[in-house]
């Protein structure tokens, strides 16, 4: 279901009452903050996201092992929106819910979504020069940057940025360099 248009329009209201929450309580940030480590640790655990997914495990169990792994690492109120979730049994949105909200936080922020491929992994340097390109071409006021290895660019960067792509690698360059070439003749 990770992705479909179904799991889409479920995760969407809840991630909108999520947001009205954090900015009743001026935390919109902070949860966040604990947004992303929950999809840091499904990413790191499939086996997590199998379990609480699983309508075969035992509601209480699901609260048990998200209490356990989750600690006092998040808020309350993102821990009682959890449970909530396994309540109602829509934790098998969980990864779509916070995916949906760390989007209305970029709307909110305006923050923009960079996908960057690079042919090495980029210096702090980099890091920086591409963020700031990035907000020139964007008008964003800030960038979370998302990055991919692609030893096949040879090198320069790839980046996606929504449905916009600007390629400055090597390949790309070759490849138009080629098709100005095959057009000329």
């Amino acid at each position: 279901m990770k992705g479909s248009l179904f799991s889409t329009e479920i995760a969407e209201p809840y991630a909108q009452a999520l947001m009205s929450l954090a900015e009743s309580h001026d935390m919109t940030r902070s949860i966040g903050k604990d947004c992303r480590t929950i999809l840091d640790l499904l990413k790191e655990s499939p086996e997590l996201g199998q379990f609480i997914s699983s309508p075969v495990i035992k509601d209480e169990d699901k609260r048990a092992v998200l209490n356990r792994i989750l600690g006092s690492d998040i808020h309350q109120y993102l821990r009682n929106f959890l449970m909530l979730l396994v309540d109602k049994r829509r934790i098998v949105f969980l990864e779509a819910i916070c995916e949906q909200y760390l989007a209305l936080l970029r709307k909110q922020t305006n923050t923009v979504l960079a996908e960057v491929t690079a042919s090495t992994e980029l210096s702090d340097g980099q890091r920086r020069a591409v963020i700031d390109k990035i907000k020139a071409l964007t008008g964003a006021e800030a960038v979370e940057m998302k990055t991919h290895d692609d030893p096949d660019l040879i090198g320069g960067v790839v980046i996606k940025v929504g449905s916009q792509v600007f390629d400055a690698s090597l390949r790309g360059q070759l490849r138009r360099i080629s098709v100005s070439l095959g057009g000329a003749s």
